[in-house]
């Protein structure tokens, strides 16, 4: 199934574009270079001639525009596409592997809380390193803790201010990229006892004493991609690299600002696992159409048939709802609710269309070096990062029953 003619409304001709570009790469990269990693237990280097082939043909300016985008795009009455459009990229590019495309170099997570909290030094300094096409670089986001994952507001890393400079200290964990990243956001508290009121968000560069070193995790799937815990040890960086300055977080600033890349990036997560689901239909249905004459009246046939028109069923219902949320970050509407839905859905869909998958194709699926099986590895991160399953479902009941919030999960 390809992409184009997947949305039931029109789209930009540049997202068209966008699009067909996008297969173009999965298909000669992104699909090989992922089975390649998987097969080889670890992620492509830095200086991969894939990655310098897409700097230097302005993918990271291209991403910047998507991730990190200025305030104001364009005319104030021409319709912005950037989420939307970064939802339909990122669907397709996870089609043919996802690891892979979370492996390209940008601004990646971090790209969102630098623009949204940055000062505009702080943006130019930061993000115009992605209009550099000499080499391809990256940004990470450092916010998860080992007893800090979901719950956020519980983070345990502390910065304490000490004259021009801040000194950070703790640990941060399932860090993506970050081995490779030339700078990382880090949140961090003044005071835990003040919860969401005490967080903070730095910029923290690759080559600050103390940061690291780095510990690549041995993950089930997604091997294509680095994810990294590292520690923060009396790691030093000066005032200026607190995003928007000691000015921004009155009230809950640095919490806000999380939580707002996180309602940007969990339909983006979402649109990522319909990416994988959908690959996962398709396989399993050119299995069937192979293996079996779905339109014998055979009862084994029928529940084939059956079984793949509820993978289509379920994963176009997550397109609708991923495309919502992100229609309304373009419009510069709150989305909290309709991620946490798109995430929660969409998640659960491309596992169980994963699962169903490996049914159809009965032994085959369960192979090693078999694309489903991969897939099937894969598909499950994404129901735990950007907030677990379990926590989309506690936010939409808050949002939609009304439930008590606290200082802790969710918002």
């Amino acid at each position: 199934m390809g992409s184009l003619g997947l949305y039931p409304f029109q789209v930009p001709e540049k997202v068209e574009r966008l699009l067909a570009t996008t297969r173009i790469l999965g298909r000669q990269y992104l699909r090989p270079l992922g089975l390649e990693a998987d097969r080889q237990g670890h992620a492509h280097p830095p200086d991969h001639p894939l990655y310098a082939m897409l700097a230097q043909a302005g993918y990271m300016e291209r991403r910047l525009a998507q991730e990190a985008p200025e305030e104001e795009d364009g005319d104030a009455g021409r319709e912005r596409w950037g989420a939307r459009s970064a939802i339909a990229a990122l669907e397709e590019a996870s089609y043919w592997d996802r690891g892979m495309a979370v492996s390209l170099p940008g601004p990646g997570l971090g790209g969102p809380p630098v623009a949204q909290l940055g000062t505009p030094e702080q943006r130019g300094r930061f993000l115009s390193i992605f209009r550099d096409r000499s080499r391809p670089r990256w940004g990470a986001f450092g916010m998860t803790e080992a007893g800090a994952g979901s719950d956020v507001a519980r983070i345990a890393t502390r910065c304490e201010r000490r004259g021009d400079r801040w000194v950070l200290r703790g640990e941060k964990t399932f860090c993506s990229n970050s081995p490779r990243a030339d700078w990382i956001v880090v949140y961090a508290t003044v005071d835990p006892a003040l919860g969401r009121a005490g967080h903070r968000a730095f910029v923290v560069p690759r080559e600050t004493p103390g940061l690291g070193p780095f510990k690549v995790e041995r993950k089930m799937g997604l091997v294509a991609y680095e994810t990294a815990s590292f520690p923060l040890a009396d790691c030093e960086v000066p005032a200026e690299n607190l995003l928007g300055g000691e000015a921004a977080y009155s009230g809950n600033a640095g919490f806000v600002s999380a939580m707002k890349t996180f309602d940007l990036s969990r339909a983006a997560i979402a649109a990522m696992a319909l990416g994988i689901g959908r690959s996962a239909l398709d396989h399993a249905s050119a299995f069937a159409a192979e293996a079996f004459d779905l339109a014998r009246p055979l009862n084994r046939h029928r529940r084939v048939a059956e079984r793949l028109a509820t993978m289509g069923r379920r994963l176009d219902a997550g397109r609708l709802l991923c495309w919502k949320a992100a229609w309304l970050v373009d419009r510069r509407m709150p989305n909290s609710l309709e991620a946490s839905m798109a995430k929660a859905w969409c998640a659960q869909a491309a596992l169980e269309t994963t699962s169903l998958a490996m049914e159809v194709l009965g032994e085959a699926g369960v192979v090693r070096d078999e694309r489903v099986e991969k897939l099937f590895r894969d598909v499950k991160a994404m129901d735990l990062v950007e907030g677990t399953g379990q926590i989309q479902r506690l936010v939409i009941a808050r949002r939609t029953l009304d439930y008590p919030r606290d200082e802790g999960v969710g918002r």
